[in-house]
């Protein structure tokens, strides 16, 4: 069984911001724009270095978008920086009509996504996200797991023509993929082979679903633990190569069971090989105030959680 080692935990936001900085210095098409949320952004590098391809929008999200759109008709890249919140529900419709309907190249960057930003309450919390974007024709939706995959995403997505809406968070986790991993939009990472069940995760949720598949194998089932980084395009064919042989399926997310990963994942299953399926999520409801790991714990977003969720889909079968 293959050990994923945590190197030291930091913030997937600092990896956008490592990211964002690279960028300003290979790319010169590349322009950022921030709704007043420059520190939590991470986008201080970037500013210091190209102070004349940013633009402080101030806390006017919608105009941000709008700008950006614009943008884009020179020839420039736009990076846009807020919370998730306010990068999708606060500014849905100049999304739709001013980027998507358009097909405009702008990259919408948000922070502080799902429970984990913890004591910032419910308002701030966004847990349907995903949805929101995965559902507008040609958005490109991403979901990175930790510092060095969303500093490699950060980066890829500038290469990528047309809207994309990458997904990160606010506290320090884990960090255990490759520092020099190529990151391929719509590809899925295999990070563990197994033959009783399988475990997609996204996002925070990719860390404890190693840990859980850890615990499993301790108890005689062998997980194989694949990391969904693209929602959309979501790599149907990894799912569909790895439920042919474990013959069932868990899929995990700190997001809303209506609209994300798993609904994704189960209109692959149900178009091309029906199999037990079991949801890690938050079950149609929204967060609350609380530490992260009191939130995760809560909600059944954890290690122990795709534990159980496992063995139950395994007895399905």
């Amino acid at each position: 069984m293959k050990k994923y080692i945590d190197t030291g935990k930091k913030d997937t936001r600092s990896g956008f911001g490592a990211g964002l900085e690279e960028l300003g210095k290979t790319n010169e098409n590349v322009v950022a724009l921030c709704a007043d949320l420059i520190g939590s952004l991470k986008m201080d590098a970037f500013i210091a270095n190209n102070p004349d391809r940013f633009f402080q929008i101030g806390i006017a999200e919608a105009n941000m978008m709008g700008i950006a759109a614009g943008l884009t008709i020179g020839g420039k890249i736009p990076f846009t920086g807020t919370f998730a919140n306010f990068s999708t529900g606060r500014v849905y419709d100049q999304i739709r009509q001013s980027i998507a309907y358009s097909d405009k190249n702008v990259k919408i960057c948000a922070s502080h996504a799902g429970l984990t930003l913890g004591e910032d309450g419910a308002t701030h919390q966004i847990l349907e996200d995903i949805g929101l974007m995965k559902m507008l024709p040609g958005m490109t939706v991403i979901n990175t797991c930790d510092y060095n995959q969303t500093k490699a995403a950060t980066i890829a997505i500038a290469d990528h023509e047309g809207p994309v809406y990458l997904r990160f968070g606010r506290p320090a986790v884990p960090n255990f993929t490759p520092e020099d991993q190529k990151f391929e939009i719509g590809k899925a990472v295999l990070l563990q082979e197994g033959s009783d069940v399988t475990i997609v995760a996204t996002g925070h949720l990719v860390w404890e679903a190693i840990q859980a598949a850890e615990s499993l194998h301790e108890q005689g089932i062998h997980a194989e633990v694949i990391n969904i980084h693209s929602i959309k395009p979501l790599d149907d064919e990894a799912i569909l190569a790895s439920v042919k042989k474990t013959g069932c399926i868990v899929t995990a997310e700190e997001h809303n069971i209506l609209g994300g990963l798993g609904e994704s994942v189960a209109r692959v299953l149900a178009l091309h090989n029906p199999v037990p399926q079991e949801f890690i999520a938050t079950n149609d409801t929204f967060g609350e105030s609380g530490t992260p790991a009191q939130l995760m714990e809560k909600y059944g977003l954890n290690a122990a959680s795709i534990n159980k969720a496992a063995q139950k889909v395994v007895k399905r079968k």
